[in-house]
């Protein structure tokens, strides 16, 4: 099964790669973090400095420093040019592929407890003021199927949020879109007789 996190139609105002396999836990721990996700998601539209992305997320520039640090560590970040500014150089960080997957593996036991990072976690608490507003949608349904069913689906919800976000950016709000597919106890009936 692929976990896909994907963010980019077209190549911003840099060269990168089209997709890139994450095979390292320290590379997915670092897609893990919300601000590092929101970080790959401004660098998008075109490369940005540290400060010019401390600006938008409304941050210390120390801390956007140390999550850009992290994620060019870790081969999701890299310098597509850089400038002087009063004698000193500034860098101009891009992503390094439109498309990042891993191979999911189910989480260690109380690895939720330990702060990892979920993604309905963030969905729910992102969500709770549209709920408010009346402004959001969502389905969940429940259904017994295979493996190899739950791979396919997969594959067209990871097709559905790559679409997502292939949208041109306009607008003045940010919507947020979450998907996802998972094993619960629900119970099962009996094989009819």
């Amino acid at each position: 099964m692929l976990v896909c996190f994907v963010m980019t139609d077209k190549p911003p105002d840099y060269e990168l790669a089209d997709r890139m396999a994450l095979t390292e836990p320290a590379q997915v721990k670092a897609i893990g973090h919300p601000l590092r996700t929101t970080i790959l998601q401004l660098l998008h539209e075109r490369a940005a400095t540290v400060t010019e992305l401390a600006t938008a997320l409304e941050r210390p520039k120390s801390t956007v420093a140390h999550h850009v640090d992290v994620l060019a560590r870790n081969g999701l970040l890299q310098v597509v040019r850089t400038r002087k500014v009063r004698a000193i150089e500034e860098r101009f960080y891009g992503r390094t592929a439109r498309l990042f997957y891993v191979t999911a593996e189910p989480s260690p036991a109380g690895a939720a407890a330990s702060g990892d990072f979920n993604d309905f976690e963030v969905a729910a608490r992102e969500s709770a003021a549209a709920f408010e507003e009346g402004r959001l949608w969502g389905f969940i349904r429940h259904a017994r199927i295979t493996e190899d069913q739950v791979s396919e689906f997969w594959g067209r919800m990871a097709e559905l949020v790559e679409e997502f976000d292939r949208l041109p950016r306009s607008g003045e709000t940010t919507y947020g879109f979450a998907i996802g597919i998972y094993p619960t106890a629900h119970p099962t009936l009996p094989p009819a007789e």
